[in-house]
C-alpha cells in the first residue's frame, strides 16, 4: 500500500506515538515562525523555559501585524522581539520586509519539512510541499526549545484537480469552491492534499493562495506536491539547493476524494459574514461598492500584483471607490517598481500600503458605515474590518480590480483575453531587512529590552477536586477568536499586556463580559458548534484565563483554539447530546463534582445545573498528555514538573 504526501512527511517526523487513526503523535518541527501580534507572548514563554538557543533548523520572527505606531506599545514590542531573537538564535524580519507567510514562502520554506507558526495561516507554505501548521504561541515556544508538536493522526482528504483555470478565474476561486463543498467546519481533524493533472497548471504562488485559505476550512493544514513547478520557483528564488521531490505514491490511499475540474470554475465570492457563504459573482449582481482592498497573505504575490496592474493600466479607479494595494513583501514591492506595475497601479488612483497585514486584521482602512468592501483576504467575520455594520466580500484580485474600476461588483471575465503570467527566471533577492542572530558564544552580550507594556503572562493552577462556578457567557455557533479577543488598531498594541487586553474580551458579543467575569472571579463559558474558529491567537485563551474562566462547554471546538485552552489549563468539554446546550443559560450556577478524578480517567463529566436541577453529560476526550496539562494547570506547568 502506497503513501500519500501527508503520511510520508508525518511518519518521517514522528518522535512520540504511533501513526494510527484515533491516536495522538508528537512530530519533530524543523522550522518555526512567529509574528509580532503573537510573538511577544511566545518569546516570553520561551524565555520562561530557560533554554538558551533554539533547537530548530530555522526559526524566524516577523514584524507584520502591529506596524501602526500611534503609541510606544508596538515599537516596544518590536524592540523586545528583535533583541530576544538576536540572543536566542532566531532570524528577525524587520518591519516593512513583508507579511510572514509571503516572506517565509520566498526565502525559507523547504519541501518535505515541518513548520509551525503562531499564526493560523502558516499553511501557506503547504504550497511548497511542507507540512505547515498554525499553532498557539506556547506550542511554537516548545518547538523552538526542541520539544515535539502534538496532533491527532489526521484524516487525509484528497482534492483531485483536473483541467486548467479559464481566463480571469483564479486560485482564489479554487479555495472558495472547496469552502463551498466542505464549509468552515469540514476540515476539522483533516489535512487537505491536492493532487491530479490540474496541479501542474498552478504556480507556487497560486498553490499557496489555496493552502493559505485552507485555514478557513478548520483543517490542520493543506499541502501540494513538490514537483518541477516547485523547483522552478526555488531556482528563481536562488534556493535550488532547498528543493526535493515530495510526491504521493501512485497507489496512495485517502479517507475521502473530492474531484474539481478547474476548467469548470467561475469567479466566486464569499459573502458576509463567513468564508463559506459562497456565491457566483454573476449571481450577486452589479451592486454598488465603496471600498476594495487587494493584498493580505492570501493574495499579495508578484503574480497577483501583475494581474491587478494589467487591469488598472490606463484606467481610473471609480470616484466612489477607495482602492488599497498591499504588496506581500519587499521583494514583491521592488519587482512591482522595477517592472512598471507600481506606476500603473498608482497612476490609476490606488492607495499603496506598506508590506504588512494592515486592513486584513483591522489595522487601518476600516470601511465607511454600512459600506460594501471587496477584499482579497481570507476572513470576513463580523466586525473584523473595524466597522461592525460593513458588508465584506472575499474575492480574487481579478474580481476586485475590475470592480474597483467599475464601481460595482463585476465579473472579471468581461476583460477579454488574459495576459499569460510567466514565472520570473530570477526574483529580486535582497535580504538586508532580515537580521541574523548572534552566535551562541556571543549571546550573553545581547541585552533583551523590555518596555513597560510587556507584562508577565498568566499561569493557571492545578485542577481542583471540583469546579463550581456561574456561567458568565453563553454564545452561539461559529464563535471566532475575533469574537473572543478582537484585533484592530485599538486592541492589538496590548497583545503583550494580558491584564489590559482582557478588558476587551468578548466585547463583540457582550460588552459587559470582562467586568462580569472579573467580579465572579471564576466562571464557565458555554458555546455552540465550531467554537474558537479562525485566528490562532492564544490571547483568546489567555484573556479568559486571566478573567477566571475555568472551563468552556461547547457543541464542538476548532482545533487550534481547543489546543490553546488545554495549553493554558482551561478545561474544554463537549456536550454528549448537543440538545443539552439548551439546558444551560447565562447566569446559571454549575457544579462539576469529582472533576479531577474524572479527568484522570477520561470519563464522562456530569454537570449539575444547580439553578434548574438538570444533570448534563459532557466529555473532555483528552489525550494522556492533554490530561496531564489540564491536571497541572497548563503546558508551562507540565514542562516545569518534568524539569
Amino acid at each position: 500500500m502506497g503513501l500519500n504526501i501527508t503520511e510520508k512527511i508525518l511518519k518521517s517526523h514522528i518522535v512520540d506515538g504511533e501513526y494510527k487513526k484515533g491516536t495522538e503523535i508528537g512530530i519533530k518541527i524543523d522550522q518555526t515562525l512567529t509574528q509580532d501580534a503573537t510573538g511577544t507572548m511566545a518569546y516570553l514563554q520561551f524565555e520562561a523555559m530557560g533554554i538558551d538557543q533554539v533547537k530548530t533548523e530555522r526559526s524566524v520572527a516577523y514584524i507584520d501585524h502591529n506596524t501602526l505606531q500611534s503609541g510606544f506599545e508596538n515599537a516596544d514590542d518590536h524592540k523586545y522581539i528583535a533583541t530576544v531573537a538576536k540572543k536566542h538564535g532566531i532570524y528577525f524580519s524587520r518591519p516593512g520586509n513583508g507579511i510572514c507567510h509571503q516572506v517565509h514562502l520566498e526565502r525559507f520554506g523547504k519541501p518535505g519539512k515541518t513548520l509551525i507558526g503562531s499564526d493560523s495561516h502558516t499553511p501557506t507554505c503547504g504550497g511548497l510541499g511542507m507540512i505547515a501548521i498554525g499553532a498557539g504561541g506556547l506550542d511554537v515556544a516548545v518547538a523552538m526549545g526542541g520539544g515535539a508538536y502534538y496532533i491527532p493522526v489526521p484524516e487525509v482528504v484528497n482534492v483531485r484537480l483536473s483541467g486548467k483555470l479559464s481566463d480571469w478565474v483564479s486560485a482564489k476561486d479554487v479555495i472558495l469552491k472547496v469552502l463551498e463543498i466542505l464549509t468552515v467546519k469540514g476540515g476539522v481533524g483533516k489535512i487537505i492534499e491536492y493532487t491530479g493533472e490540474g496541479v501542474k497548471t498552478l504556480s507556487v504562488p497560486e498553490r499557496s493562495t489555496i493552502t493559505n485559505m485552507g485555514a478557513e476550512l478548520g483543517a490542520t493544514t493543506s499541502i501540494f506536491p513538490s514537483d518541477e513547478v516547485t523547483l522552478q520557483f526555488l531556482k528563481a528564488q536562488g534556493r535550488e539547493e532547498d528543493f526535493s521531490y515530495v510526491l504521493p505514491d501512485e497507489d496512495a490511499l485517502y479517507d475521502r476524494v473530492i474531484d474539481i475540474n478547474l476548467s469548470e470554475l467561475v469567479p466566486l465570492a464569499a459573502c458576509p459574514h463567513s468564508p463559506d457563504n459562497i456565491k457566483r459573482v454573476d449571481e450577486i449582481g452589479a451592486i454598488k461598492i465603496d471600498q476594495v482592498c487587494i493584498g493580505s497573505c492570501t493574495n499579495s504575490s508578484f503574480q497577483d500584483m501583475l494581474k491587478v496592474a494589467h487591469i488598472l493600466k490606463g484606467k481610473t479607479v471609480h470616484p466612489d471607490v477607495s482602492l488599497t494595494i498591499t504588496p506581500g513583501s519587499k521583494q514583491v514591492y521592488n519587482m512591482m517598481a522595477q517592472s512598471g506595475a507600481l506606476f500603473d497601479i498608482i497612476d490609476a488612483g490606488a492607495r499603496i500600503l506598506e508590506s504588512a497585514c494592515g486592513p486584513c486584521i483591522g489595522m487601518g482602512q476600516a470601511p465607511n458605515s454600512g459600506g460594501i468592501s471587496l477584499r482579497t483576504f481570507n476572513r470576513n467575520f463580523l466586525g473584523r474590518s473595524g466597522t461592525r455594520d460593513a458588508q465584506v466580500y472575499l474575492v480574487s484580485p481579478e474580481t476586485a480590480a475590475v470592480s474597483a474600476i467599475n464601481g460595482f461588483f463585476s465579473d472579471p471575465r468581461v476583460m477579454g483575453d488574459m495576459p499569460k503570467y510567466i514565472m520570473p527566471e530570477k526574483f529580486l533577492i535582497n535580504d538586508n531587512m532580515i537580521t541574523p542572530p548572534v552566535s551562541a558564544e556571543k549571546s550573553d552580550e545581547v541585552e533583551v529590552v523590555r518596555g513597560p507594556n510587556i507584562k508577565p503572562f498568566p499561569l493557571n493552577v492545578e485542577l481542583g477536586d471540583e469546579i463550581t462556578a456561574e456561567v458568565s457567557l453563553k454564545v452561539g455557533d461559529n464563535i471566532t477568536t475575533d469574537h473572543i479577543m478582537p484585533a484592530g488598531a485599538k486592541i492589538l498594541p496590548l497583545r503583550s499586556n494580558i491584564p489590559a487586553i482582557s478588558e476587551y474580551c468578548f466585547e463583540v458579543c457582550d460588552s459587559d463580559f470582562a467586568k462580569r467575569a472579573k467580579d465572579l472571579e471564576r466562571s464557565i463559558v458555554v458555546g455552540g458548534s465550531n467554537y474558537g474558529q479562525g485566528s490562532s491567537r492564544e490571547h483568546a485563551a489567555l484573556a479568559p484565563l486571566y478573567l477566571g474562566v475555568k472551563a468552556v462547554i461547547a457543541k464542538s471546538f476548532a482545533r487550534i483554539h481547543r489546543s490553546n485552552l488545554i495549553n493554558n489549563g482551561i478545561l474544554p468539554l463537549t456536550f454528549i447530546n448537543e440538545s443539552d446546550y439548551d439546558k444551560i443559560n447565562q447566569g446559571d450556577a454549575l457544579e462539576l463534582p469529582n472533576i479531577k478524578q474524572i479527568v484522570k480517567s477520561d470519563g464522562i463529566v456530569e454537570i449539575i445545573n444547580k439553578t434548574t436541577g438538570e444533570v448534563i453529560k459532557a466529555e473532555a476526550n483528552l489525550s494522556p498528555r492533554a490530561r496531564d496539562m489540564i491536571l497541572l494547570g497548563g503546558l508551562i506547568n507540565l514542562i516545569k514538573s518534568k524539569a
